[in-house]
């Protein structure tokens, strides 16, 4: 009988957070993140400062989406 209550318990949708993947959007989020910086990090260094402003703002996104990230996966 517990048996047929955990598998109807996973039927129902309760266990289908556990198996999904946490997050994946905020984690596409992320890498696209990383690729940006990797560009940016690649690009001539003659944009006025801007080059490296905007590195530092996309690192400030990343350690933003990580702390999104783990704030839910606490929920």
């Amino acid at each position: 009988m517990l048996l047929i209550a955990a598998v109807s318990a996973t039927a129902g949708g309760f266990a289908t957070r556990a198996l999904a993947e946490p997050q994946p959007q905020m984690r596409k989020a992320l890498a696209a993140l990383e690729d940006a910086k990797k560009h940016l990090e690649g690009a001539t260094a003659d944009k006025g400062g801007h080059r490296v402003k905007a590195i530092a703002l996309v690192i400030e996104a990343m350690a933003e989406t990580k702390a999104g990230i783990e704030f839910d996966n606490k929920k």
